[in-house]
């Protein structure tokens, strides 16, 4: 195992923010995992654990710990015993749009509205990603991962997961006890796409049936146009993705936010563990606070494709970029009485 000091992070964040790691290491292996973390309790040094570093914001200074990066590889795949499903388990470091265009491949269905997703599979069950109408939770079977409280590795059912709205016990109760190694995905054979939101449904408005991987591309598609697809040199693409979560509120908070913008905010259920609640949309309470597609503040900025991406113009720093956030998220509690969260994970700070 080979402990790189100071090692830059900025250009492993598709941010492209942030100071030095003070400690690095890459784990390839499961027992690099259980080296790295004993290194680190035995250094006394704090460990965060970085996958494809898509979801996270690095401090200016940089994080005073060890750095563990995933690198473990490799997909396997098996049947169910029940007809028309099967599992695929794919190791954390794999580069998640590549696993999902690999299971459409396969005509396999559950995945496909995730496709364009940037970041590595041992990220997705950590905030439950999801899009367009489809959720991780849904599929996933089983998570492996290192338990830091027992130093073994473990294997956790989906309900053990404890999976809600961007959430999971990982990112919540029990942040930082558990190091995500592998995730086993229960997909459709031969499945049908879902096409469930507007904008697949325009895609395809003329095709009723469309294949998996049509699907997919129509999502990578929709996704670059609102500058949420990585693409190289595109400086729409220098962001952590969606910056706020859609909030959750009730009834009588969606009615206030209507009366005060003269018009019925967009709503989406809220789930199941949140009865009697709705979810708005983050980003129509944040453009009538005053804040549209291309606002920027020095170096930092709203995307001038989609208003809940906040982006690096270049050169900008973590503090212009949360200077940026306080400012929208001050609007908008001004305004509808209503406090965003902010969805990226904070390093260094």
């Amino acid at each position: 195992m080979r402990i790189e000091e100071n090692r830059e992070l900025a250009s492993l964040t598709t941010f492209g923010i942030g100071g030095p790691a003070r400690w690095y290491v890459e784990a390839e292996t499961e027992a690099d995992v259980g080296d790295a973390l004993g290194w680190a309790l035995e250094k006394g040094v704090p460990l965060f654990v970085l996958g494809g570093g898509s979801n996270l914001l690095v401090a200016d200074a940089g994080f005073q710990g060890l750095v563990l990066r995933i690198g473990l590889k490799g997909v396997r795949v098996r049947e169910s015993i029940n007809r028309g499903e099967r599992f695929f388990e794919a190791a954390a470091g794999e580069d998640w749009d590549g696993f999902v265009q690999r299971s459409v491949e396969e005509n396999c269905a559950g995945l496909e509205c995730l496709a364009g997703i940037p970041g590595t599979v041992g990220g997705t069950p950590v905030q439950n990603v999801g899009a367009y109408g489809q959720e991780v939770a849904s599929t996933i079977a089983r998570v492996r991962a290192y338990d830091v409280e027992r130093n073994a590795i473990v294997t956790l059912s989906a309900v053990e997961c404890e999976f809600g709205y961007r959430r999971s016990r990982f990112n919540t109760v029990n942040r930082g006890r558990f190091i995500i190694t592998a995730v086993e995905y229960r997909l459709l054979v031969d499945g049908r796409p879902a096409v469930h939101y507007a904008d697949l449904q325009r895609a395809f408005a003329s095709d009723p049936s469309p294949s998996l991987p049509k699907v997919a591309e129509a999502v990578r598609r929709i996704r670059q146009a609102k500058g949420m697809l990585i693409v190289e040199g595109e400086p729409e693409c220098r962001s952590a993705g969606s910056f706020f979560k859609n909030p959750i509120v009730s009834e009588e908070q969606a009615a206030h936010v209507g009366r005060v913008a003269g018009a019925e905010p967009p709503r989406f259920p809220a789930g199941a563990e949140h009865p009697g609640l709705i979810k708005v949309s983050a980003a129509w309470l944040i453009e009538r606070a005053g804040f549209s597609r291309g606002y920027t503040q020095e170096r930092a900025g709203i995307s001038s494709k989609h208003t809940l991406a906040l982006v690096n113009r270049g050169g900008a720093s973590a503090a212009e970029v949360l200077a940026l956030a306080d400012r929208i998220r001050a609007g908008v509690l001004d305004r509808f009485a209503i406090e965003l969260q902010m969805e990226p994970v904070m390093l260094g700070f």
